[in-house]
């Protein structure tokens, strides 16, 4: 029994998903940090690299049913690793020992498991989530890193009979090579980063176009791994959830991805009608993954992507050995979900742009104007799960509903009220 509290570390600013050298996209993800305050219970401190908005935190621990007054966030960039830093620096350590006021600390739960993790948790006499100490988190490090490379998962997955598309991994200067070879065999081909999320970083290339890799960033230095893969022909982006660790692995969830140009945008859960033949291979690849990561001594939440083509095949793309854009997001829904006494349903999460700005209580009216926010005692509605935008207008939300039917009900009229869609 937990006798603590925890410090959820909202490390999205981390070298597993890209090279820290990447400061943009690290940026832009960084701005979506106050996602994990979702995870929040009382007395539990969350460490964010960007400021929480007030407005946002308050909305969060109302419908979470958490006095705002029982959680603390604290705003450290200085607390994530950054280019020369793989930690936190004492003054973030000390900052949040003095959010923690002297309380135990029960075990630190990070977006993902990384070096600056282990530290933080080791400054804090406290263990990282669900290991039990900080060195067995610590020994996952190396499994960790692999499976968050495109080239580390492909080589896993082929011995564990997962299928993945026809590819090369080159160093940088090897990629132009690669690109000819798979160009004449398929036509068209995605030039990879290693390390890469989201969909950044990709290339697409096709035959015929002239290409030398001259313009190909140096990530990762000079020496920098890449993966060219066939391009296929995408009917449904897919992805299974799942946990695992000393028993083994568990399937959380499995859903649709939503892209544009191969970029992640949103999720929706389950996979719908026309995807779900797929899942009971999707679960078998994520239990020959977990087991594989539990062997090596992880333990905590992962994923598999894959992609069914337009013939109905089903490919994996990558693993994600973290909490991804949707693990939290499913958190707050079955959270949520099992307080209104709604189990099982089905939900959702997107990107918005609205006509205009709006403010973070003027966006909460208006859901609730329209008669569609999420209530407590509703049986379905639409969230702001992610705070409000630094534009004012490109907003994230979540949805929840009965069925994918009534979810897409409840998005219909969303575009409606913000963007005049209907």
């Amino acid at each position: 029994m937990s006798t603590g509290l925890r410090v959820v570390y909202a490390n999205l600013v981390s070298g597993l998903a890209v090279d820290l050298d990447e400061r943009a996209v690290l940026g832009a993800w960084a701005e979506q940090a106050p996602r994990e305050a979702w995870l929040l219970d009382a007395d539990d401190v969350l460490v964010s690299p960007v400021p929480v908005d007030e407005a946002f935190c308050r909305y969060v621990c109302e419908l979470m049913g958490v006095a705002r007054g029982a959680v603390t966030v604290v705003t450290r960039p200085d607390a994530f690793p950054a280019p020369g830093r793989p930690g936190p620096r004492r003054p973030a350590v000390e900052a949040v020992r003095a959010a923690v006021a002297g309380r135990p600390v029960d075990a630190v739960l990070p977006t993902a498991l990384d070096a600056a993790v282990a530290d933080l948790a080791r400054a804090l006499g406290a263990t990282v989530a669900p290991y039990a100490s900080a060195d067995s988190a610590e020994a996952a490090l190396e499994v960790t890193r692999l499976l968050n490379t495109k080239a580390g998962f492909r080589r896993v997955a082929l011995g564990l009979g997962i299928r993945v598309p026809d590819g090369r991994v080159r160093r940088r200067a090897e990629v132009a090579g690669a690109v000819a070879e798979l160009l004449a065999a398929h036509g068209e081909v995605v030039v990879k980063p290693d390390r890469s999320a989201g969909g950044h970083g990709l290339r697409f290339l096709a035959a015929g176009e002239p290409w030398t890799g001259a313009d190909l960033a140096p990530v990762g230095g000079p020496g920098g791994l890449w993966v060219v893969e066939e391009r296929l022909d995408v009917a449904r982006s897919v992805s299974v959830q799942l946990e695992t660790g000393p028993d083994g692995p568990k399937v959380l969830f499995a859903g649709e991805m939503r892209t544009e140009a191969g970029r992640f945008t949103g999720y929706r859960s389950p996979l719908p009608p026309a995807a779900a033949p797929v899942g009971p291979v999707l679960e078998r690849w994520g239990h020959r993954l977990g087991t594989f990561l539990a062997e090596h001594g992880y333990a905590g939440p992962f994923g598999i992507d894959a992609m069914v083509t337009a013939d109905g095949a089903l490919i994996a793309g990558e693993s994600n050995v973290r909490r991804t854009a949707t693990t939290t997001p499913r958190a707050m829904v079955d959270r949520l979900a099992a307080a209104a006494g709604a189990g099982g349903p089905a939900w959702a999460t997107g990107r918005l742009r609205a006509a205009e700005a709006l403010s973070f209580d003027a966006a909460v009216r208006s859901l609730s104007g329209a008669r569609i926010a999420w209530e407590p005692a509703g049986a379905g509605g639409v969230l702001l799960y992610a705070g409000p935008p630094v534009d004012g207008r490109t907003w994230r939300y979540a949805v929840i509903a009965a069925d994918g039917a009534a979810v897409a009900g409840y998005e219909e009229v969303l575009r409606d009220i913000w963007c005049g869609e209907r």
